[in-house]
């Protein structure tokens, strides 16, 4: 049987981020210590397990399929490869950042500087859209270490928490790039894998639309149900129920979790009692 050759990263955060997807998602995987190869159990699909850098040529030689890589690296190394979903893990951005004491009025700072980076063409390429010219100290490794040894004016690196900068005494100044994990495609997909991918596809949407919502029910006296209903964005419209109580209604309804108090403070406003909010794990539309 043909399968879906997906690789991932071999080790940390995005290692765990990317099986718990999958396992989301109802694919089951024999995942022994020190595996390079598994293969599911219940869905055609195969997992290799890469070091993070070698993953886009992987892609680009169709070695594997598909991959679930952080764009920064794709962006970086990943040429004309093409992603198809963005995974909401994983987030960073790649940044410019300089020294705390330095006085910093734009981009124009960095002309004829200095910059320590392990992703050369990312910074490259957004420093020439600006006409800016630098030069470029490739490092892999402790970035952050170069300008305290004389070795760059700046830096370019991905930045999180912002932590790393300040244990450094270095100020982000200018972000290139904002970051997450993506579902990226072989430019040598072949037909049959390409269905393969569909089907893995659907099942990551309907995740993540379920991390991004939650499912509310409320009561709402029916005086005001027009416009608690206004409120409730919902999947399609809300589902309401009459209670055993006269004149009261239960309402159903699906909220984006990014605006869940602000529609929760309306919804209180307006009259509506015994909310509750559970969380969803799959949302199929």
């Amino acid at each position: 049987m043909s399968k879906l050759r997906i690789a991932i990263q071999k080790s940390g955060r995005l290692n765990q981020d990317s099986l718990q997807l999958l396992k989301d998602c109802g694919v089951s995987i024999d995942n022994g210590k020190d595996q390079l190869k598994a293969s599911a159990s219940n869905f055609p699909l195969e997992i290799f397990y890469l070091r993070n850098g070698d993953i886009p040529q992987y892609l680009n030689d169709g070695v594997v399929d598909a991959a679930i890589i952080g764009e920064n690296l794709l962006v970086e190394k990943g040429g004309d490869i093409k992603f198809i979903e963005k995974l909401g893990f994983s987030k960073c951005k790649v940044s410019l950042a300089v020294p705390k004491g330095e006085e910093y009025n734009g981009l124009s700072y960095f002309q004829d500087k200095r910059i320590a980076t392990s992703y050369p063409n990312t910074v490259q390429n957004f420093l020439a859209s600006k006409n800016i010219t630098t030069q470029l100290h490739i490092i892999n490794g402790s970035v952050e270490i170069a300008p305290n040894i004389g070795l760059a004016d700046g830096i370019c690196d991905i930045v999180s928490s912002g932590s790393t900068l300040f244990k450094n005494n270095l100020k982000e100044v200018e972000v290139i790039l904002k970051s997450e994990a993506v579902l990226a495609v072989s430019p040598k997909l072949g037909t049959i894998q390409q269905e393969i991918l569909n089907k893995l596809q659907f099942r990551i949407q309907s995740v993540l639309k379920g991390r991004r919502s939650k499912y509310i029910l409320l009561n709402a006296p029916n005086n005001k149900l027009a416009e608690i209903i206004d409120i409730l964005p919902g999947m399609r419209s809300p589902t309401v129920l009459p209670l055993a109580e006269e004149g009261w209604s239960s309402v159903h309804s699906v909220l984006d979790k990014n605006e869940f108090w602000e529609i929760i403070d309306e919804l209180k406003n307006n009259g509506a009692e015994g909310i509750l909010v559970c969380p969803i794990e799959k949302m199929v539309v």
